[in-house]
């Protein structure tokens, strides 16, 4: 046996005879209807709701990404970092970031920026990409052939920086195509 669904409820107005009814009573009882008191009249239409957390918390991002300055201002030989892995990760990560496997999402290139230049660019670009989901990056920093002593400043500072990064998985050479020992292709963290 099917059961039909009630018909939805519609608004039924009030029968005059009992209306008039009501209020007899009412009167009789003494009863008086409240006075009808004025309603403000909005002229303008409400401000649209402002996403104040998501930017506060946008907005400390980007300064924590900016204001890590490991590897930069250090007074420590950085060495020369040539790839690198985050503990833990199976080798065949680093095997296919070398072989240029994994699709490069975006690309900065620091050539010609001084070092605080180049550490703030790295920086916002760094909070960009996390920001955006993005996985693979090249950061092009140059070979150092116009630096004092043909060595690539940049090139240190960057790499040493990225390895005490959180959301940096792994990075190396990029391939030949890409800069080769100019270029550092990174793997972030998803």
């Amino acid at each position: 046996m099917a059961v039909r669904p009630k018909p939805p409820a519609t608004a039924v107005s009030p029968d005059p005879i009992e209306d008039t009814l009501f209020r007899a009573e009412m009167d009789a009882d003494g009863v008086t209807p409240l006075a009808a008191t004025p309603r403000a009249q909005h002229t303008s239409a409400r401000p649209k709701p402002l996403p104040l957390q998501r930017n506060a918390d946008e907005n400390r991002a980007v300064a924590e990404s900016l204001s890590d300055t490991s590897g930069w201002d250090d007074g420590i030989d950085t060495g020369d970092l040539i790839s690198f892995l985050r503990p833990g990760l199976p080798s065949e990560v680093m095997r296919k970031l070398k072989r240029g496997q994994w699709v490069v999402q975006d690309r900065i290139d620091l050539h010609g920026m001084t070092l605080a230049q180049a550490r703030d660019a790295l920086g916002r670009f760094l909070a960009h990409a996390r920001h955006h989901g993005v996985r693979c990056v090249l950061i092009i920093h140059g070979k150092g052939y116009r630096s004092p002593n043909g060595e690539s400043v940049l090139r240190n500072k960057v790499r040493l920086s990225l390895s005490r990064r959180d959301e940096v998985l792994a990075f190396c050479d990029a391939i030949p195509a890409d800069g080769g020992s100019g270029a550092v292709l990174v793997l972030l963290r998803g």
